[in-house]
């Protein structure tokens, strides 16, 4: 039996501010949104049920210093501001005296369990050489394979600064810049950082003067997957000389604006941490999918009640020849804001229905494949019409349709 696949994709697109999708997921499954790492920033304050205003473990890179105070929520943004301090701050941390001078800030997710999925964030960077970031990391080691050494994991989905400058790191302003770091202690304690190759794609415009959205796809323990604005830039194979599979622990995911090494990158003027047209990032919202079975029910999504789809139906592939003994296989592409039925629908040309197949397909974005039987249904040499719905579970809402014309041979 010879069997036709015919690729169809329910793609159903964000408003204007709000366009994002995640990739395109394998077939059998389908993306859900991970709430506790998803945030739209629409109130006037953070969710501290979801999120830190500093980091519960590093206190900043001097002379650069993480405070909540520089961390707010308003006009449907999340917003991280660099300033100069009034006066030099000095703070006995990790064993040592530190001198900071500028203010920055930090938010991270509470939750540690951030784990294989899609992480994206779209943002504006501040216009200074202070950082805007998106990025995962571990918040304790974890035992290496000879037993007494261990190691951590960062995933850097996007680091980046406002401006360029006479300074080496200023390409940290040109674009998505993307990393993953093996941070390894051995066995005689020496601290390694460990890389995969660095993903890199210049933006049309600095990333401080538009709102781009970074993503990045951590697949499983060996490798990940950035895009820039739904588009993919790379996919990287974690360093793996020490550990085969070593992306294996969940993180957290942090959002942070701090200053880089010196001389690498200068450290932002007074004037431009004084103007506040260029010393805040904007960070319009962070969200998280889960890979699961594309039939698996899953727990009710406050994003149910969002109009974050404007849903729609159509056939990426439209032969004009179909021949098959039994069975006419589709597959298709979705995303929907809630649960909705399927139903496909083959014409002849009187317009008569004489095959037809309805089920259920389950909110979020799916790729899956649906059989129509039709052996004996369909006349030998003939030409038909079939039409693919997406409509309420009761049926009396069609959100849209598509369609092509086709004939017909049963050899």
């Amino acid at each position: 039996m010879k069997k036709y696949f015919l690729l169809a994709l329910l793609f159903i697109g964000f408003s204007t501010s709000l366009l994002a999708d995640p990739p395109v997921p394998p077939v059998g499954k389908r993306w859900v949104i991970n709430e506790t790492f998803s945030d739209e920033f629409n109130g006037t304050k953070l969710d501290d049920t979801k999120w830190y205003d500093y980091h519960p473990k590093w206190i900043g890179r001097a002379p650069g210093i993480f405070l909540p105070s520089q961390v707010s929520v308003s006009d449907g943004y999340m917003k991280i501001k660099g300033e100069k301090l009034k006066k030099d701050t000095l703070v006995k941390a990790y064993g040592r005296e530190i001198t900071f001078t500028i203010a920055g800030g930090a938010v991270i997710s509470k939750s540690n369990d951030a784990f294989y999925g899609y992480y994206e964030c779209k943002f504006k960077a501040a216009k200074t050489t202070m950082s805007t970031t998106f990025w995962l990391s571990t918040d304790q080691s974890s035992k290496g394979p000879n037993g007494c050494d261990t190691y951590g994991l960062e995933l850097d989905i996007q680091e980046c600064i406002g401006r360029e400058g006479d300074f080496n790191g200023k390409y940290f302003a040109k674009g998505m810049n993307s990393n993953s770091h093996f941070w390894y202690n051995s066995c005689d304690k020496e601290r390694q950082d460990l890389r995969a190759p660095q993903s890199k794609i210049e933006t049309k415009t600095l990333p401080s003067e538009d709102f781009y959205t970074y993503g990045g796809w951590w697949h499983d323990a060996s490798k990940v997957s950035y895009y820039l604005d739904d588009r993919i830039v790379k996919t990287v194979d974690f360093y793996s000389d020490i550990k085969k599979k070593p992306f294996d622990n969940p993180m957290h995911v942090n959002m942070v604006s701090e200053t880089y090494p010196f001389p690498w990158i200068s450290l932002p003027t007074d004037e431009e941490l004084a103007d506040p047209a260029k010393n805040t990032c904007y960070y319009d919202w962070v969200r998280a999918y889960n890979l699961v079975d594309v039939d698996k029910k899953t727990k009710a999504s406050t994003y149910s009640h969002q109009q974050l789809f404007n849903e729609n139906i159509y056939f990426t592939e439209k032969p004009k020849k179909l021949s098959a003994k039994e069975k006419l296989e589709l597959e298709f592409v979705y995303q929907a804001n809630q649960d909705r039925q399927l139903l496909v629908k083959v014409f002849d040309k009187k317009k008569k229905a004489v095959l037809s197949s309805t089920q259920k397909i389950l909110s979020g974005f799916g790729r899956k494949i649906i059989h129509l039987n039709i052996d004996k249904k369909l006349k030998n040499k003939k030409d038909y019409t079939i039409r693919i719905f997406v409509k309420e579970l009761n049926g009396k809402k069609t959100f849209s349709t598509d369609e092509f014309n086709f004939s017909y041979t049963n050899n």
